[in-house]
């Protein structure tokens, strides 16, 4: 086993399951988080010192979980290499490029699980980019990692479990919740709830969150269009329809997203294969029920394959991790395969119904005015979008993010991406499959010219 280098990115419940797998079986993983302690973004720990709310102030229902997530990765910690604060931002050659405290370096690996994980998918409307617009991640961010809500008064937009849970997060640290704005019909979800009953247990806590929140008088509204955010220097009211009728709702801030969106950017630049998945509308990479990609000894665990929770996550990574101790020839338990299997099966059934009940708003792209702005980075609005697509220049994103620059700024098309995607396929009355995908490129993330490299006597 000497010449095995296992590395692991990310330390969320995927990455984390994996490494403890990995150690059972006396190997030494490298385990690289871009967070400055472990948990991930669903399990995020608030920064050492000070901080002095409980875990079932942070983590609701989830408490539980979190500790347990917590506490594994504690257990190990001295069995792993940790690297806290660390960006992976290449992959080519069987190795990573890391920047952690500044300073850059190489890490060669036999096998590597990418356990990336998620961020937020969303769609602009005007307004979106005033002050106290965040997205449903950033203000949860904000709540548990820095002990602040977002704003006084706030209003929940989009669609999603992640909804319904951060409204129920705020409203229990004390903050005044102005309205959930759902963009999914609620008789969809009526439907869907018998797909729902695979998972009752994740069900009963989705009816807790809504039933909390219309208890403590919070205004639920299906079916919902955004048309604007007010303000000046910062938000004032978002203005909404439904069934064609305008309501404007004061606020001081909005937060917002359509589900979530797979982190898959390093499992480009490892040189998987990617294949379009239509219940997410993105292209991701591909991988078989044990993770294995079609790079051999890659393996893609968790959310960053495709959107699944936190609890899939923690099987996921587990799974992946007995992949790479069979490949590499080690023995694995047949019996715990199997289980996994089978809950990892029963994860796929219920997220399909998920899906049902929170489907993406597609006609949205073609309600975004053109002059609202789409790539913030570059400045890029969706008249240009839809300039480059109608006249014939761009049929495909990357020609489209060469014309125009969308997509090549700090955040690399995390933000803008999917917008670009539905605008260009509605132009070119194609689906989002059909425009193709945008290509990572290294850094992934914005790195600081004074990065350096770590000595020749600290790198041997």
């Amino acid at each position: 086993m000497s010449g095995l280098r296992p590395v692991i990115v990310g330390a969320g419940p995927a990455g984390i399951r994996a490494a403890e797998r990995l150690v059972a079986a006396g190997l030494r993983p490298t385990v690289v988080d871009e967070a400055a302690r472990w948990g991930g973004q669903i399990y995020r720990q608030p920064p050492d010192g000070g901080f002095t709310r409980p875990k079932s102030a942070l983590y609701g229902f989830e408490a539980g979980k979190a500790d347990a997530v917590h506490q594994a990765m504690a257990a190990i910690r001295d069995r792993v290499d940790y690297k806290p604060r660390t960006l992976a931002w290449n992959c080519e050659d069987r190795a990573l490029d890391l920047l952690g405290d500044g300073v850059s370096e190489t890490l060669p690996f036999s096998h590597l699980i990418l356990a990336t994980g998620a961020t937020d998918r969303v769609l602009p409307f005007p307004g979106w980019t005033l002050p106290g617009v965040f997205t449903l991640g950033g203000s949860q961010v904000a709540l548990k990692f820095q002990g602040c809500a977002v704003g006084r008064r706030v209003a929940f937009l989009g669609t999603g479990p992640l909804l319904y849970l951060v409204a129920y997060q705020y409203l229990k640290a004390g903050v005044a919740v102005a309205g959930v704005f759902d963009t999914a019909p609620f008789d969809g979800q009526l439907r869907a709830a018998p797909g729902m009953l695979r998972d009752p247990a994740t069900l009963a806590k989705g009816l807790l969150f809504v039933g909390w929140l219309r208890a403590h008088g919070v205004p639920i509204h299906n079916n919902v269009r955004p048309l604007r955010a007010e303000g000046t220097e910062r938000v004032e009211a978002l203005v909404w329809s439904r069934n064609g009728r305008e309501e404007r709702t004061v606020c001081d801030a909005v937060a917002f997203g359509l589900n979530l969106r797979s982190e898959t950017q390093l499992a480009d630049l490892a040189g998987c294969r990617f294949r379009f998945n239509e219940m997410d509308r993105a292209w991701l990479p591909e991988r078989d029920a044990a993770g294995r990609s079609s790079v051999p000894g890659v393996y893609i665990a968790g959310d960053g394959g495709g959107i699944a929770g936190a609890d899939a996550a923690e099987l996921a990574g587990e799974r992946a991790a007995l992949a790479l101790l069979e490949d590499a020839g080690l023995p694995v338990e047949a019996d715990r395969v199997a289980v996994l299997d089978r809950r990892l099966a029963r994860v796929a059934a219920f997220r399909r119904a998920l899906s049902a009940a929170f489907p993406f708003p597609e006609d949205w792209a073609s309600s975004i005015a053109d002059d609202t702005m789409v790539c913030r980075c570059e400045g890029v609005s969706a008249g240009i979008l839809r300039a480059v697509a109608t006249s014939g220049q761009a049929r495909e994103i990357n020609r489209a993010k060469a014309l125009t620059r969308a997509g090549m700024g700090r955040c690399q098309g995390r933000m803008c991406g999917a917008a670009t995607t539905e605008l260009l396929a509605r132009a070119l009355n194609a689906g989002p499959g059909d425009v193709g995908r945008l290509r990572a490129q290294p850094p992934i993330k914005p790195l600081p010219v004074a990065a350096g490299r770590p000595s020749d006597e600290a790198a041997s």
